[in-house]
Order: structure tokens, then sequence, then C-alpha cells
């Protein structure tokens, strides 16, 4: 039983429900749905399929929405493509027309007003560099830097400038407003530049009367990362999106960044997720390379929240055995985990009262006596998520008579959920603590786990009791 959750992206690659099922099998812990590309279908049919699987199969994946975001795109191109040559100059139209290997148009009607001469445009991931060598009144004129094949509808990044773009579109609107409708989990956020982005989509979904669909900030350019602190405070998880990231700022430094934001989210308690190209090679061949292999466990090792996967499982020739090779890699490197170092650096920033202590016990305690599981009852999560943020070496099941904190806790660290009917008792609790402990687990005699949690149940929110217990 893995803790560094995984989130699959879904797509034509991943849409049938045996593809499906054997994903859920390996591992996939949350089904993401990029709504840049997925049609409000799409995602229905599919959310219906993993709805029936989830009952089948006894588990609780859970649903994510990633939104489009204030990005910029080329238009449509003459034949679909063009290769853009070495040298060659090259004008950008904000009105929209058939490209070719002279000019092509962007989604973006103020971008001659926003960029000055000597400024570098990136298309594609950075993959083609274009220099602003004039401007005109409706187009930039551009030397080709890097050259390369462009085709229609690619991304454009302007590193360094701010665009005067609101933060939501009209799309943006309805999509949130479809995510909150059609019973989402968590919603992802596109290029986000700093907490005020946050709070407005906050405010959409205060006005939308939904208070379980947490929000996911996108960390993808440098406004966001100056501003982390602030995004952080206000976000429910942060996603270090290494692909628009690795444009905006100078590739070398993403390393960097993400250990910094991966330590800053375990300090403040909040879901951290790493994302892009963890895996991008097994698009088209069934084996990683050994970078990847090192990438994904160096995440792990750091003690980061979630793993993701984007093209893999989208339009990659091998999502099911994309989804096996992360999970085992995860298993191998949680081993090395330095969990002690971990919860030092977990306790030195948690607060001085009851719940912080009861938890910092438990996780010690956990770690100490080598204990199978903690089992923590909870109705909102909380329990579950302080026991996550001190990273315990096993696994923390987590049992709530609330069907939407089962799925809310599908991106913590270590937290693996169990639907049971209210509890009442202490030693109804300390029976079923037992029991599904030895369900999910290989248990043996004379196994130890933990049971922690607030008590009397309906009166205490917060945890104040611990229990060890002898299988």
């Amino acid at each position: 039983m893995n803790k560094t959750k995984i989130i699959a992206t879904i797509g034509p690659a991943s849409s049938d429900k045996e593809i499906l099922r054997q994903m859920i099998l390996c591992g996939m812990n949350v089904a993401r749905f990029n709504l840049s590309h997925a049609t409000h279908e799409f995602c229905l049919e599919n959310m219906k399929k993993i709805e029936e699987l989830n009952k089948e199969l006894d588990t609780n994946v859970a649903i994510m929405f990633d939104t489009k975001g204030p990005d910029i795109r080329i238009g449509r191109f003459d034949g679909g493509m063009a290769f853009l040559k070495k040298n060659d100059k090259i004008r950008i139209y904000t009105e929209d027309l058939l490209g070719d290997q002279t000019k092509f148009s962007v989604s973006y009607p103020g971008i001659v007003q926003d960029v000055k001469v000597g400024t570098i445009i990136k298309l594609d991931d950075g993959r083609i560099e274009l220099e602003v060598v004039d401007k005109g009144f409706d187009f930039l004129l551009c030397e080709v830097l890097n050259e390369g094949m462009i085709s229609d509808h690619k991304g454009v990044n302007i590193p360094g400038v701010r665009l005067n773009i609101p933060f939501l579109s009209e799309k943006d609107r309805e999509d949130i407003k479809f995510a909150s409708e059609a019973g989402a989990d968590f919603l992802s956020l596109s290029f986000v530049s700093n907490h005020e982005d946050v709070l407005e989509v906050n405010d959409l979904l205060i006005g939308y009367n939904n208070d379980h669909l947490s929000i996911v900030a996108k960390i993808e350019n440098e406004q966001a990362v100056d501003d982390i602190d602030d995004i952080i405070r206000v976000s429910d998880a942060v996603m270090i999106a290494r692909g628009d990231l690795g444009v905006e700022v100078p590739m070398e430094r993403v390393p960097g960044i993400q250990k910094m934001i991966i330590a800053k989210c375990h300090e403040a308690g909040k879901v951290c997720i790493v994302a892009t190209e963890m895996l991008a090679s097994m698009e088209n061949i069934i084996r990683p390379t050994r970078a990847e292999v090192s990438d994904v466990a160096n995440a792990v090792l750091d003690g980061v929240d979630s793993v993701m996967l984007s093209g893999e499982t989208t339009v990659g020739h091998f999502p099911v055995e994309t989804l096996d090779m992360m999970a085992r890699i995860i298993e191998s490197s949680e081993e090395d985990i330095n969990y002690l170092d971990l919860l030092d650096r977990t306790m030195r920033t948690e607060k001085q009262d009851v719940t912080g202590s009861i938890s910092y016990s438990v996780a010690e305690c956990a770690n100490r006596l080598k204990c199978k599981a903690i089992v923590a009852p909870t109705k909102s999560g909380y329990t579950a998520r302080k026991m996550s943020r001190f990273r315990p070496s096993c696994p923390i099941i987590a049992l709530t008579p609330n069907k939407n904190t089962l799925k809310s806790l599908a991106l913590n660290f270590g937290v693996h959920t169990v639907y049971i009917d209210e509890l009442d008792s202490f030693d109804k609790l300390m029976k079923v603590a037992v029991e599904k402990a030895s369900k999910l687990l290989a248990t043996e005699k004379g196994d130890r786990i933990i049971i922690t949690g607030g008590y009397p149940f309906k009166l205490i929110k917060s945890t104040n009791f611990m229990k060890i217990e002898e299988l």
C-alpha cells in the first residue's frame, strides 16, 4: 500500500472502462480531466465509469478538473503545420488568419501592446524561440532563434512579461460551474500568478455553495514563485507544473524551485503535487529512462504527497503499464524516505497544542514500534490530514461516515480511506479498527496498530487520544 498518491490524466488512450479498471488496480488515486481538451460530455461519461468501478472494486478514486487558464495559443496553419527556419523573419498577428512559414496569429489581442522589441517569445513548451525585432500596428516582426516545426493551437510563453489577461475567461467560469455541479473533488487552476487568483475562484465556489471542491494552485510562472507563501496559504494544494514553469523560468532553476515548494507545503500542512514529464518516454516505449525513474524517486524521497501522469495516460500507448511502473518506483523509493527527518522538520513548525502533540507522538510511536498502520476515525478529515503532515512510515487508515471526506483525502500522503457507519462507542471503534487494518494489510499476530482521533466522537473535533493495539 503506497503512501505517495498517483494522479492520472484521462484521455483517448485511457477512456475504455477496462483500461480504467486496470489503472485503478495499479494504483490510480485521482482521475484528472484537462478541460483545455476534454469536453464536458467526455468528462461526465468517464466519471460515470469511474464511479461504477469504485463500487465494483470498493475504491475511492477521486475526480480532478484542470482549467484552461489565461494562456495564449497559436491559431491555425495552412495544412495544420509549418516549419519556422532559423534567422527567418516571421510576423505574429492579432487578427485571426491562416498561418504559414512567414506568419501566424495568436489568441491574445493585446500582445503587440504588452511586449517590447527584444522580448523573447517561446512556442510549444520552449521548443521554438523568437525574438521581437520590430512592431507594427497589429503585428510583431520576429526573428527565429531556434527553428522547428510548429502546428495548430500550440502554446505561447512570454517569460518576464506581465500580460493584461483576466485570470478567469468566460470558458473558465463555465468550466468551474460545471465542475461544481458535476461533483468533482479537486479543481486545478492553470497559470495562477498570485494568491488573489485563488481567492477569486474561492469566491465563485462560495457563490455556488460548494464547500467540498478543493482548490489546487498550479505553479507555472515566475510571478507565482514570487508569491508562493501566500498562494500556499489560501490554497488546499499546490501543483508544481514543470512544463510551463520550465519555459517561464530558466530550466536549470526548476529542480530547486520544486524542492523549495515541497518543503514549504510540508511545513504549511498543504498537499504538494509534482507534475509533467515524469515518465514521458513511456508515451511511446514500454520502459522509462533511468533519469525519469530518478526524477520520480527524488520527488518521493522529498516527501511529496502526489505525483501526476499527463500525456503518458491520455495519448500514450501504455497507460496501464505506465501506472504500474509509477507505483513500483514509489514502492521502492518509500523504503528509503528519511521519515525521522520529515517528522523532526514537522514538529519544529507545529503549533504547541493537544492535536499537534498527539499527532507527533502517534507518528513517533508508529516509526519506533514499526506499527502496521495508524487508524484515524474522522468526519471532516482533519485528523487524517494532521497525521499525514507528520509523514509516519506506515499507512494511515481514515475511517469516516462522510462520503465527501472519502475522496477529499485522495491526494494526502499515506492516507487510505474506508467508509464506515457512524461510530458511537469506543469499544466499537476498537473492533472496527482491528477489522479494517487486518482486511487492508497483510497483518500477523503480534503486529501493532495505533488508533487516534477525537473522543467523545460527537463532541470533540480535535485529536486528543491515541491507543496502541496489538493484534
